[in-house]
């Protein structure tokens, strides 16, 4: 099952972790969407930035 990812909040002043986090998920700008098969590991980075994104089905 795919599913979209829209970052909604700016990596600016968030651990290196975090940012890296969105750069692994495709997303480099605010409301840039891509598109993601559900994994585990693709479910896993999604609730690590939670509050930065938002999920799509």
């Amino acid at each position: 099952m795919k599913i979209k990812v829209r970052q909604i909040r700016s990596a600016i002043n968030r651990p290196m972790r975090q940012k890296k986090t969105l750069v692994a998920l495709g997303l480099k700008k605010i409301n840039q969407v891509v598109e993601h098969e559900s994994t585990p590991q693709v479910l896993g980075m999604i609730n690590a930035v939670n509050h930065l994104v938002r999920v799509e089905k």
